[in-house]
């Protein structure tokens, strides 16, 4: 399976995509999750997108949120697969280039994500350590995690 990358301010995005992102964020987290929030929580006009496509269709997405805005770090956010790349990699591909994306717009920067706590070894292996307790975000439990870049 080949994937490519967008990556876009909010304001850079087209309708199309625009429309396309709250589209498969709203299938995942809301209707796949049975999860009932806002997703349009105000911060994407701040942030930088990260879209992952394959054969043209958008396969998952992250949101990469300025220090300040979510947290005093620099974070991750609104991470989604679309179900029929799930156990593909994608998800890993995914995260490594949003890191990567991470250290392009902001540095080298920590990261801190708050995460859903099933994938927490998911996470770990790109270097996220849990910190804190478990917390219920929207009916689902979470931890939050962060990463640290070597050197600092």
């Amino acid at each position: 399976m080949d994937f490519t990358f967008v990556s876009k301010s909010f304001q850079d995005l087209s309708n199309v995509e625009l429309y396309e992102m709250l589209k498969f964020r709203q299938e995942v987290f809301i209707l796949e999750q049975n999860c009932v929030y806002l997703d349009a929580d105000g911060k994407d006009l701040q942030c930088q997108h990260l879209l992952m496509y394959s054969e043209g269709k958008l396969v998952a997405c992250a949101r990469l949120i300025p220090a300040g805005l979510s947290y005093a770090e620099v974070s991750l956010g609104r991470i989604a697969t679309s179900k029929v790349v799930r156990g593909s990699g994608a998800g890993r591909l995914l995260m490594n280039r949003a890191i990567e994306e991470c250290s392009k717009i902001f540095g080298s920067v920590p990261i801190r994500i708050s995460a859903q706590y099933y994938a927490k070894a998911f996470y770990e292996n790109f270097g996220f350590v849990a910190h804190g307790k478990i917390y219920d975000e929207d009916g689902i439990d979470h931890i939050e995690m962060l990463r640290t870049p070597p050197g600092h």
